[in-house]
């Protein structure tokens, strides 16, 4: 029997499909933080010791729960940006396992997709 010799697309495909590490676990919340001036927003810490971050016109609110948002099921973070009376708003939930690079770039995009009134 004969086989083919792998091409060089083989390669780099199966390289692709190996097994990767990921980054696992919360993180540093102060890379999520960290993005938000105290000329432009408003952060309370609670008596959970949850955060909560929103924008000075309160349509934009970030909490961050490190032990879970009451009523929830291991929600770590909660991003809701208000709408207006002709398009929705959103919202976005991480879990409290969510690594803070990726919440903190989701905020961030959220950030930088907002322009002043």
């Amino acid at each position: 029997m004969t086989v083919a010799p792998a091409s060089p697309g083989f390669a780099t495909t199966t390289k692709a499909l190996r097994l990767r590490e990921r980054e696992l676990g919360s993180g540093q919340p102060a890379l999520v933080l960290d993005q938000f001036s105290a000329e432009d927003f408003h952060l309370i810490v609670d008596d959970r010791a949850d955060v909560h971050v929103s924008s000075r016109d309160g349509r934009f609110y970030l909490g961050w729960f490190p032990h879970g948002r009451p009523g929830t099921d291991g929600e770590g973070w909660k991003v809701a940006v208000t709408g207006t009376s002709k398009v929705r708003g959103y919202h976005l939930s991480f879990d409290t396992s969510t690594p803070a690079g990726v919440v903190a770039a989701a905020v961030a995009h959220g950030l930088e997709t907002s322009r002043r009134v």
